[in-house]
């Protein structure tokens, strides 16, 4: 067992080049795992992560939008500054010209792939993929072809892999050989459609959940499974003692009914059902395990974190951490985000598409809402959510993990304490 005061201290004696494997869940709400001590869904793979590696239960995603929050994972930067901040350009989605444009912007940015690639590494991406031909990304091999003429937008045939096979990735790590591999797995997994397989389904039956929630965890137990697949195939090869895996999820979720999928305040909303998420590095020859639920940690720290392991120098703009430094862990106080329009209304310039920023310092979490843009919608063409206010919010998420009692109109005093720290980070013109 790992001591309080040295979790995740890097272990010395590690083998060379490590492997790395990114497993990003998608629309997957923070307490819907075992380790996270939901009762009623099935995760044995993902526990297994968590209990043998640095597990983070305070960890964020800057947006909870899943293009923004995957160029975050992929650059290590946050989306205003990386400037995805949206999933689509405004005006006719399937131009080429159009999403090219918007790739083309992603493109001014390195990615983990492209630096690994650098050092020798070969790259896979498979599942979910916004950023065209995935090659854009840095990857040597891909599922995804990107092309909007043949029905490309966000993984087209990548979205195949845990749903259909999980053949790509397998022939993928075999064919390495001595070659370091840097791994995408981003399966459309538990995201909708909630069709999980029949066999899966036995287990919520007859529970005391709806049909909606049953399908839901059915979904987060088939991805649960493919992660078992995937670690069994490194055990397998002899490749796992030299391999770090990290698991996260691209942004949250609520379940709710059959005509709204998810609750309102949860994915693209900037309450923590939106942005929080687990964030487990297992690499047990390198990292010791450890259960931090102190400290706060986001996505952008993930770069920062394989970067180094790989022998890679983070670069000078990305603003993460390395997990495994727990001393750089104890000193960090505070995490920040934003939440952007899905449609993104000028792909140049991050402030014209922003609705909210976000940070949490210790126990605090303000939401400032960006009044120049008032107005315009948070998904085109559908309105605004009913939980989008005017107002600054404040709430004690260490009481309130939930988000239920605003604290803004008692604690003037924080409220300006962590406005003028936001500002600090990120002050849109």
């Amino acid at each position: 067992m790992a001591l309080a005061g040295l979790g995740g201290m890097a272990l010395q004696g590690a083998a060379g080049q490590p492997n790395i494997v990114l497993i990003i869940s998608d629309d997957h709400g923070w307490t819907d795992y075992g380790f996270m001590g939901n009762k009623d869904v099935y995760t044995p793979h993902i526990d297994r992560l968590a209990k043998e590696g640095l597990t983070f239960t305070r960890g964020y995603v800057p947006a909870s939008l899943c293009r923004p929050s995957l160029a975050s994972i992929m650059t290590g930067l946050y989306p205003h500054q990386h400037r995805i901040t949206g999933n689509d350009p405004t005006g006719n989605a399937k131009d080429p010209a159009n999403r090219r444009r918007m790739v083309q912007v992603f493109q001014e940015s390195h990615t983990i792939a492209g630096l690994l690639g650098k050092q020798g590494y070969g790259s896979h991406q498979s599942g979910k993929w916004w950023e065209g031909e995935c090659q854009c990304g840095g990857f040597t091999e891909c599922m995804t072809h990107g092309d909007v003429a043949k029905g490309g937008r966000h993984g087209d045939e990548g979205l195949k892999i845990g749903r259909q096979t999980m053949e790509p990735v397998f022939d993928f790590i075999d064919r390495q050989k001595a070659k370091p591999f840097f791994l995408w797995y981003a399966p459309f997994l538990p995201h909708t459609p909630h069709n999980p397989p029949a066999r899966l389904m036995t287990r919520y039956v007859g529970r005391n959940l709806t049909e909606e929630m049953a399908k839901y965890y059915a979904m987060i137990e088939w991805l649960d499974e493919t992660v078992g697949q995937l670690t069994q195939h490194l055990e397998k090869r002899g490749l796992a003692e030299n391999t770090m895996i990290v698991y996260l999820a691209d942004n949250g979720w609520v379940q709710k009914g059959k005509k709204l999928p998810f609750d309102s305040r949860s994915k693209l909303s900037p309450y923590d059902a939106g942005v929080r998420t687990p964030i487990l590095v297992w690499a047990p020859k390198r990292v010791k395990a450890y259960r931090d639920e102190k400290n706060l940690v986001s996505s952008v720290d993930i770069a920062t974190t394989v970067l180094p392991a790989c022998g890679v120098k983070p670069t000078a703009g990305m603003p993460g951490l390395d997990l495994t430094n727990a001393a750089a862990r104890a000193k960090r106080r505070s995490v920040f985000g934003s939440i952007f329009v899905h449609t993104s209304a000028d792909i140049q310039r991050p402030a014209a598409n922003l609705k909210y920023r976000w940070m949490i310092r210790e126990q605090y979490k303000l939401i400032v809402p960006y009044a120049a843009n008032k107005g315009l919608e948070l998904w085109e063409g559908q309105g605004n959510a009913p939980w989008m206010k005017d107002a600054t919010e404040l709430f004690d998420i260490g009481a309130d993990p939930f988000e239920e009692k605003d604290l803004a109109a008692v604690k003037p005093e924080v409220v300006k304490s962590l406005q003028g720290e936001l500002d600090r980070w990120w002050k849109p013109a």
